[in-house]
């Protein structure tokens, strides 16, 4: 990667950051990214982020210009980091995501309650929010009975097709 496209790396992880986006998928030609923030504030050291991830983009450029083996050894780390934490807690979760491209709604109008919080316990076809696509609110259900982890997106953002919208334990 040269300079550009790591600032531009950068300012997506703001982005991201900034706006409670908790997953993230990036494909550009060989270059693959996967992002994924913890929910708990705090967790998340971005600018320690961004340069470890600079950093490992860099490397990862000089080892593809190289002819180096296809393999090599990593020691594995005394303690688990912050993110192998989140992502063992994540492992067993459901992903619950957007059909449609839209606005996310945690309710049925402005001043009511959400029709589901982190900690409900959720059956399968229950309506878990709407996406307004074209001004259609489109119902969308839980498509496994579970507990709700948490929600992955901010009252009123908008959503992509696919997008993760709630992390769901199944039962």
């Amino acid at each position: 990667m040269n300079p550009e496209e790591i600032k531009e790396l950068k300012e997506l992880i703001e982005f991201l950051k900034d706006n409670n986006i908790g997953e993230f998928d990036l494909e550009r030609g060989d270059l693959k990214v996967r992002l994924k923030f913890a929910q708990q504030q705090g967790a998340v050291d971005m600018p320690a982020l961004s340069a470890n991830l600079s950093h490992l983009l860099a490397a990862s450029q000089a080892h593809q210009m190289t002819a180096a083996p296809a393999h090599s050894h990593v020691a594995p780390a005394a303690t688990p980091s912050p993110a192998e934490t989140a992502a063992s807690e994540d492992a067993g979760l459901h992903i619950v995501k957007s059909p449609i491209v839209g606005t996310f709604y945690e309710s049925p109008s402005p001043g009511t309650a959400a029709f589901v919080k982190a900690g409900d316990q959720i059956e399968n076809g229950q309506v878990l929010c709407i996406v307004e696509a074209m001004k259609l609110m489109n119902e969308i259900e839980a498509d496994v009975a579970g507990e709700v982890v948490r929600r992955l997106v901010q009252n009123g953002q908008p959503v992509e097709y696919g997008q993760p919208l709630f992390a769901v334990r199944p039962r």
